[in-house]
């Protein structure tokens, strides 16, 4: 195992879960636009966004160590897939008086719940702090045994 693989692992679920977090106050700051794109001639609500991760390994050699039972049992990261929109039906309000509101005075609102989009940062919070506790571990880890060789 390379020396360094344990801080490239840990580095790579701090981006993703970064990522995640900066999806989610995109929610939070959308969670009142009733503009958010234009689709089938008409202005659609703003759509909640899902970051989808996977692991990294997906190379030949991991599946041909993975398989040989040479694999160290390490994983080697997770990378971003893609960031997707929620199909969930939006809410909707009544407000006749709201220009974006329809014929039977109902207006069309974000499917983003502020309180699904808080339980999703706190998790992205924790996970980060957690990922920076073993980067830490590791560099002191890394430090002390530099300080043996003296």
């Amino acid at each position: 195992m390379s020396m360094f693989k344990s801080m490239n692992i840990s580095s790579s679920a701090l981006t993703a879960q970064r990522l995640r977090m900066d999806v989610i106050s995109s929610n939070m700051a959308n969670v009142d636009s009733t503009r958010g794109e234009y689709r089938n001639g008409q202005w659609e609500p703003y759509r909640r966004k899902l970051v989808e991760t996977a692991p990294k390994e997906n190379s030949f050699q991991s599946y041909l160590q993975k398989a040989s039972g040479n694999g160290n049992g390490f994983g080697s990261g997770v990378k971003v897939t893609r960031i997707k929109e929620d199909d969930a039906p939006f809410r909707l309000m009544f407000d006749p008086e709201h220009p974006d509101a329809n014929e039977d005075g109902y207006v069309q609102l974000p499917n983003v719940d502020p309180l699904k989009e808080m339980v999703d940062l706190m998790s992205a919070s924790r996970s980060y702090e957690a990922n920076v506790t073993v980067f830490n571990a590791s560099k002191g880890i890394m430090m002390k045994t530099l300080e043996l060789g003296k």
